[in-house]
């Protein structure tokens, strides 16, 4: 008698990716390639802002450094692969699902700090789900980068989660009123990531009608 999967757990990501959207990435080989070098240049651009608007804080900037520079070198695996696998580049408008998380970053300071890394938490995270569920399905050779990568995702997500605590601690939000920041930015990010969407890009929701 076949058991049903365990629940879906994680600190951060409330659902799981839909098994119609790892369905569309293997049929979507080349896009996904495409648009994952563009979120791993993003990554490594968002650190580097980061550290300009939070120049004074060396810490941070330390984290943001080494982060933006393991992103900057998945990049080079990702296009070494897309290289070799003779895909042609082409420019990709972006997905929903960055710029409707970053709607919900406060514009003032301190809880803009606070916001700006549960930001990234999330999308490391997802990421880092995302390479786990593509790795034991898509095949070779995109199944072993992505495995490779799962690791360092996991460990950004944590950086930017670590970051977020103390910025919160510093504005005095910390505590119930970070966990309901938190809470917010999830179901979020959990309706992205389940709601139909028209676009099919590394973080998109299922496939929509139509669907690219």
């Amino acid at each position: 008698m076949n058991q049903a999967p365990p629940p879906f757990a994680h600190p951060l990501l409330r659902v799981a990716t839909p098994a119609a959207w790892v369905r569309a990435a293997c049929a979507s080989r080349e896009v996904l390639l495409i648009d994952h070098a563009n979120c791993e240049k993003k990554a490594a651009s968002t650190a580097l802002a980061l550290m300009f608007a939070y120049a004074e804080d060396l810490e941070l900037a330390d984290k943001m450094s080494r982060l933006a520079r393991e992103e900057l070198r998945h990049y080079e695996q990702v296009a070494k692969l897309i290289r070799s696998l003779g895909v042609t580049p082409q420019r990709l408008a972006p997905g929903r699902y960055a710029e409707r998380l970053r709607r919900l970053v406060e514009r003032s300071e301190p809880r803009r700090e606070v916001d700006l890394m549960i930001c990234g938490a999330f999308i490391e995270a997802r990421s880092c789900e995302r390479f786990a569920a593509l790795s034991a399905t898509i095949g070779a050779p995109l199944s072993e980068m992505f495995q490779s990568l799962h690791n360092a995702e996991a460990r950004h997500h944590r950086v930017y989660l670590d970051l977020a605590r103390r910025a919160a601690k510093r504005a005095g939000t910390a505590g119930a009123a970070f966990e309901t920041r938190i809470e917010e930015f999830a179901a979020l990010e959990a309706e992205l990531i389940t709601q139909p969407d028209p676009v099919f890009r590394f973080h998109s929701g299922p496939p929509g009608s139509p669907f690219e």
